[in-house]
Parts: C-alpha cells; structure tokens; sequence
C-alpha cells in the first residue's frame, strides 16, 4: 500500500484527458466514481482502489470492486447517488456515458477525467494519468512500464508474419462485428490480422451474412456475454465454403478479456494471437 505525506497529499495535480480537457485537482483524489467497468479495473490496476466509493453495474474485477456501491448503470446514472457520495473525481466513459449527465456532473463543479481507450498503447497512458490524479503515480508508472514491455513483445513476435483476414464476432442476433476504430482491430493488427470490417469506422457495426462470405475470413473470432464458448459460433458451420470453416478456424475469447479497455486487453491479445497463428499454420499447409 502507498503511504503518501502530507506534501503530496496537499499538492495541486492536473492531467490532459482524452477530450483535451485539463483536469486539474487541488489536492490528489481521495474519493472516486468510476462511470464504466473498465474505468474501474483501470483504477484499481493504477493502485487507486481503495480511492473509488461509487462503481457502476458490472464493475466486476478485480473482485474488490464488487463490494462498492453501484451508482447505476453506464448508461443510466443515479445523479442522487452520486451527489451523496461527494467524488473529488469522477472517471467517465467518453461514449457510453449520457453526455448530458456527464455535463451536468461538470455543471453541478464535480471534476470529470473523460476517458476513450481505442488502442492498446493507450492503456499505459491512461494507467500514468490516473495514478497522477489519485497519488499512486508509482504504482502506476510500474504498471503503465509492464504492459508497454509486453505490448512491445507481442508485437515483435508477429510483426512479420503472413497477415490472416479475421472476422470478430460480439453477438449473433443481430449480427455485430467490430470496425476499424476499435480496440478490436487493433489487437487484430497486433497479431499479425487483417479485420475484414476494418473499412467501418462505426463502434459494434451490425453486418449482414452476405458480407461476411462476401469477404471469406480465414478465422472467425467470436466474444458473447460471458466466459463460456457461444453456442452461435457453430452456426457457421452451416457454410462450409468459408475458409474459416473449412479449415476448422472457429474460435473464442472470453469477452472481458478484448472489449474492456484495461490491462487484462494483452491476455485476450496473447490468446487471439496464438488463434490467429493457428490459422496462419493451417494456411501454410494447404
């Protein structure tokens, strides 16, 4: 546990957030709302856990995070939870926080970190600047080096390999994939991928079924809701044409692992890559 004197308790703090906004403190934060489930673990592995009083639903690791008090839900806050609780910073999801409460959060004289992690090498950047805000820089900082050096690993070991066109698959009903502006296709690329909806620059596009065979992935990826395998990834075996399917390249990753925007991205990422590597092998063969 960090032990912090009373100079640096005391002293003004600021931060650039990714709206361009400084956020600046009078004193590190000491009493933190987190408004999304990855904001929360980002917080946590920053070593500000026992910073944060008010989490939204679904704030569910590490498992400390499940005995704080829920402030609603991402997109739906309780503004009167949240008042009662008196934050010194609150931690916002750029797109998946209403705006308007989010402003009137601001309105009200809260401080407000806006957050929107895109790509893995924002991450550390992200881990630096909270730990600023909440006086666990040090903790931070490690935390921040630790994934950069292994970011820097997975991308020496795949940067040369023969690229694989992959499919990503959230959900089934309707059809959702991941565009080109996502988190998502950037571990795609890590390892070596190529995402076939790259070309979207929406977040969760829907896709038809006539454009992923149009488009023949070598490798389909899918996430679901939880930590089991879905039962809809094997819907795809009612198109044998596809490569993917051809090839017995159907695939999972637990969802928590590569659409929450927290250190735990690299082990989804390490996973996808050996999948995606998998494929590559079976391409090299025929």
């Amino acid at each position: 546990m960090l032990i912090l004197g009373p100079t640096q308790l005391s002293a003004a703090v600021s931060v650039l957030d990714d709206e361009g906004t400084v956020v600046e403190l009078p004193k590190v934060a000491m009493r933190v709302i987190s408004l999304a489930p990855s904001l929360t673990e980002l917080l946590f592995a920053a070593g500000a856990g026992s910073n944060i009083v008010g989490v939204v639903e679904y704030s569910d690791f590490p498992e400390a995070a499940r005995a704080i008090p829920v402030v609603g839900r991402h997109d739906l806050l309780d503004m009167e939870r949240i008042l009662q609780l008196n934050p010194d910073l609150i931690v916002a999801w750029q797109s998946g926080n209403p705006r308007a409460s989010v402003a009137r959060l601001r309105e009200l004289g809260f401080a407000v970190y806006i957050a929107e992690p895109k790509r893995l090498d924002s991450i550390p950047s992200h881990l630096e600047r909270l730990s600023r805000l909440t006086g666990t820089e040090s903790r931070g900082n490690l935390a921040a080096q630790d994934f950069r050096d292994h970011l820097q690993l997975l991308a020496d070991t795949y940067k040369n390999q023969s690229p694989v066109s992959v499919f990503y698959q959230v959900w089934d009903q309707p059809l959702i994939s991941a565009g080109g502006d996502e988190l998502i296709n950037d571990i795609i690329e890590l390892c070596g991928g190529r995402n076939i909806f790259a070309d979207i620059t929406l977040v969760a596009p829907k896709v038809s079924i006539e454009a992923v065979l149009a488009r023949n992935p070598e490798a389909i990826i899918a996430s679901g809701m939880d930590i089991e395998r879905p039962e809809w990834l094997d819907d795809w075996k009612n198109w044998p044409t596809v490569t993917a399917v051809h090839n017995d390249n159907l695939f999972f990753v637990p969802p928590e692992l590569l659409q929450r925007h927290t250190p735990r991205a690299l082990l989804g990422a390490s996973m996808m890559c050996n999948q995606i590597d998998q494929a590559r092998e079976v391409a090299s063969q025929n």
